[in-house]
C-alpha cells in the first residue's frame, strides 16, 4: 500500500507542477501574425514592349506580372511573371522603379528571368512590392519617392542587337553594371497598389 500511496502521490505532484508550468509560460507569436484577415490582394498587369521599334522586333511578346499582396500575412508578396514568345536564352533583370519609362527615377533590382530556347520564362519573386519605396537626400532633405512601376532589362548589353543592332546603348541596369535597353516596362498599366 505504501509503494502504491508515493507513486501516487509524485503522479500527481508532477502532473500539478505540468500543469502549473503550462499556465504560467508565455504565447509565442510570430510578429507579424494576425487575428482574422482578410485573404491577399491579387493584381494583374502585363508588361509591354518599351519602345516602338521593340514592339516590332518582338510582335507576339507577352509578360504577364500577378502581384499577391501578402505581406501583412506572411511578411512578403509574391510577384509571379510569367512571359511567352520572347527571345530565347537571354537573361532579363527586374526593377521596380519610379516612372516605367526613362529616365526612370529611383530604382531597386529586383531580380532576375531567363528565358529557354522557346523564349518561355517564369519566376516568382518573394518580395515587398505594395509598400516599396526609395528613400533618399534632395536638396538636402530626406524625401520618399514611391516604386509602383516596373520595368525588364535585357541582361547583356549584346542580347538587344537583333533588334537594334550592335551600336545600341549600354545601361547600368544589371549587377556588373552593364545591360543593354529596357526591354518591357508597365506603362499601359496602372501603377502597382499604393502603401
Amino acid at each position: 500500500m505504501h509503494r502504491k500511496t508515493l507513486i501516487a502521490g509524485c503522479a500527481a505532484a508532477i502532473a500539478a507542477a505540468t500543469s502549473a508550468t503550462a499556465l504560467a509560460a508565455p504565447a509565442h507569436h510570430h510578429p507579424r501574425a494576425r487575428t482574422a484577415q482578410a485573404p491577399a490582394a491579387v493584381t494583374r498587369f502585363s508588361l509591354t514592349p518599351s519602345s516602338a521599334q521593340l514592339a516590332k522586333c518582338m510582335p507576339k511578346a507577352q509578360v504577364n506580372v500577378t502581384l499577391e499582396s501578402s505581406t501583412d500575412q506572411i511578411g512578403f508578396d509574391r510577384l509571379r511573371i510569367h512571359a511567352r514568345r520572347l527571345p530565347p536564352n537571354r537573361d532579363y533583370t527586374v526593377f521596380l522603379l519610379q516612372t516605367a519609362g526613362s529616365p526612370f527615377g529611383a530604382a531597386q533590382y529586383s531580380g532576375d528571368l531567363t528565358t529557354d530556347a522557346a523564349g518561355r520564362a517564369d519566376n516568382e519573386f518573394r518580395l515587398i512590392v505594395d509598400e516599396a519605396f526609395s528613400s533618399t537626400i534632395v536638396g538636402g532633405k530626406r524625401v520618399r519617392v514611391e516604386l509602383n512601376r516596373m520595368g525588364m532589362w535585357f541582361a547583356d548589353p549584346a542580347d538587344d542587337d537583333f533588334c537594334l543592332g550592335p551600336n545600341s546603348p549600354v545601361t547600368p541596369f544589371d549587377g556588373d553594371n552593364e545591360a543593354g535597353v529596357q526591354a518591357f516596362n508597365s506603362a499601359n498599366a496602372q501603377p502597382l497598389p499604393a502603401p
